[in-house]
């Protein structure tokens, strides 16, 4: 499976754990700082790597070294970055992840050159040659650059995927709407689903979201797994039961998961499952990157870890 990742790459600093920042000039000590690949396509191409997919990256870096450490980090994992092109007046976007005991990720963000994608810098040619295209952040680039490139990709029989950026208080349906008739799976989390569409009910946001031409609505909620929506119906996929260390990344790592296994021919359903059990893999460690698994690995981990049903009390894998 070939699949090209475009959006949002970002290089996160993360640090465990963090119950508060010291006064002044204080200092503590900590227990890991590590640095990652991350982002909507930047963290869904490595778990897609670790699944078996082809990647092959796509979207705007700086020319610093903050650029140069994310290009190594995403080569390092086996994904291709000669699709992604470096500016020279931008910042690489970066994050500092301050990660809580209880596996919270608040974050101080920079911007950066992931706002200056344009259409210019679209490989279009890898996008028609390849299998599948998962856009990550398309409110970044702006709906009329993520409409021609999702239209693009369906004009040569690729299947699309679209995964949001923006917290769903700064959503709006405009961002979008004019995107969804090209979006075969939209992977959003349930804040993005209420604020990007104005509703007040999670499956009443999905259905508007279905109605503007999205095919299919995957809803991510953190502990509570996932909800399918279909013009069919609705479907609830419970996460797995876990011990939570961080759960940066964890939606990447559903929409990676869901991406690879509808591409494997598999149930939305079934591809949900895959989705959370990559999720549940990435969230007990730090950062996007975490966990040595592959497709049979995840596929394992799946069968034989108990799920969390909303009855259950416990941690388990967020996936938003």
């Amino acid at each position: 499976m070939k699949v090209v990742t475009l959006g949002v790459h970002v290089l996160d600093v993360l640090v465990r754990p963090v119950e508060a920042i010291p006064e002044g000039q204080g200092a503590t000590l900590v227990e890991d700082i590590r640095m990652t690949a991350a982002g909507t396509a930047g963290g869904t191409a490595l778990t897609l790597a670790k699944l078996g997919a082809t990647v092959y990256s796509a979207g705007a870096i700086g020319s610093d070294p903050t650029g140069d450490m994310l290009v190594r980090l995403l080569g390092a994992a086996g994904i291709d970055t000669t699709h992604l092109v470096r500016r020279t007046d931008t910042a690489t976007s970066a994050s500092v992840l301050p990660i809580r005991p209880n596996g919270d990720r608040p974050s101080l963000h920079l911007l950066g050159a992931n706002i200056t994608y344009g259409p210019d810098d679209v490989p279009w040619d890898a996008v028609a040659e390849a299998d599948h295209l998962h856009l990550g952040g398309p409110e970044l680039i702006g709906v009329d650059t993520a409409t021609r490139i999702l239209s693009h990709a369906k004009e040569h029989g690729v299947t699309t995927s679209v995964d949001l950026l923006a917290p769903g208080v700064l959503g709006g349906f405009e961002q979008i709407e004019a995107a969804l008739p090209y979006v075969d799976h939209l992977l959003p989390n349930e804040d993005q689903v209420l604020g990007f569409t104005g509703e007040q009910d999670l499956v009443a946001g999905a259905h508007k979201l279905l109605a503007a031409g999205a095919g299919l609505v995957a809803v991510t909620r953190g502990g509570d797994g996932a909800l399918l929506v279909t013009p069919d119906g609705t479907e609830a996929v419970p996460a797995f039961a876990i011990d939570v260390v961080d759960t940066t990344g964890c939606g990447d790592a559903f929409s990676a998961g869901f991406v690879r296994g509808t591409g494997l021919g598999r149930t939305p359903h079934a591809s949900a499952v895959l989705g959370c059990a990559a999720a549940a893999l990435v969230a007990q460690g730090l950062g996007s990157d975490h966990g040595d698994f592959d497709l049979a690995a995840a596929d394992t981990f799946a069968r034989e870890h108990k799920r969390r049903f909303p009855t259950e009390a416990g941690a388990s894998a967020g996936t938003s």
